[in-house]
């Protein structure tokens, strides 16, 4: 099983685990997650919800292989499951825990905008190389990065998408605390934990409350930049990234206007 779930003492735990593929995603484990997520949503069992990847990995995002493999006809990224397991995460009422260890690539590091608590090990990486690949930001991480740690540190990061460490996602707001890696699950099971015991119509009016203001935005900047993203999958710069990819070689954008 490639995402581990399971329902244990209120907490519904979604666990990456392809280790041997760097935790790459793809349709089927996206597919997955999103019924997961949706079926979580009238499940009193569930009152929590936590993520998690392995210590040395949380996810190198889109396994490209698959995600080219699976393209729907025309390119509409609403097809892919991708956008489906977003769309579950980004509209779940129940409280939702994510705990990042290693490399949180692309996708990796935008799910973490729609989580509500968000803990880190001291290894973890973040990125979110969009244009690098000859594409641009995805599910509202335009909007979403610039609220969260201004903008031109969100320029940064989306238009160089370097690599970022744990302590500066910290300082830019994105994760609440940093743990050593051994400790990680442990303290967001915890976490979880502490929002299992607590009264459930309470956190989910709290989280609604607190959602309700980015939701309409949020919705607008995940349509445009689904318009954008799915234009320039088939762009020549895209076409040169990921052949560069598959080739293991560095790609080159000079030729292109």
């Amino acid at each position: 099983m490639e995402i581990l779930s399971s329902i244990q003492n209120g907490i519904l735990t979604l666990e990456f685990n392809r280790p041997e593929r760097k935790n790459a995603i793809t349709a089927a484990m996206y597919q997955s997650m999103a019924d997961a997520l949706t079926a979580a949503e009238t499940d009193t069992a569930v009152r929590a919800i936590l993520l998690v990847g392995k210590p040395e990995i949380f996810t190198a995002g889109n396994d490209l292989e698959d995600f080219m493999k699976t393209a729907p006809a025309g390119g509409a990224i609403e097809d892919r499951s991708v956008y489906k397991f977003m769309m579950a995460l980004s509209g779940a009422t129940k409280p939702i825990v994510a705990a990042v260890a290693g490399n949180a690539v692309g996708i990796g590091t935008t799910l973490l905008m729609h989580c509500d608590l968000v803990y880190a090990a001291d290894n973890a990486k973040f990125s979110m190389p969009f244009v690098q690949l000859g594409l641009c930001p995805e599910f509202a991480s335009s909007l979403l990065l610039t609220q969260i740690a201004g903008y031109p540190r969100a320029a940064e990061k989306l238009m160089l998408g370097e690599a970022f460490g744990a302590q500066e996602a910290l300082e830019m707001g994105l994760i609440s605390k940093v743990l050593p890696v051994d400790a990680l699950r442990a303290f967001a099971e915890g976490q979880a934990a502490k929002l299992v015991a607590l009264p459930a119509s309470s956190i989910r009016v709290t989280k609604e409350l607190m959602k309700a203001a980015r939701k309409a935005p949020t919705s607008v900047a995940i349509a445009a930049e689904n318009i954008h993203f799915g234009k320039m999958l088939s762009s020549p710069e895209a076409k040169e990234a990921f052949m560069a990819f598959f080739q293991k070689r560095k790609p080159d954008f000079t030729q292109f206007a």
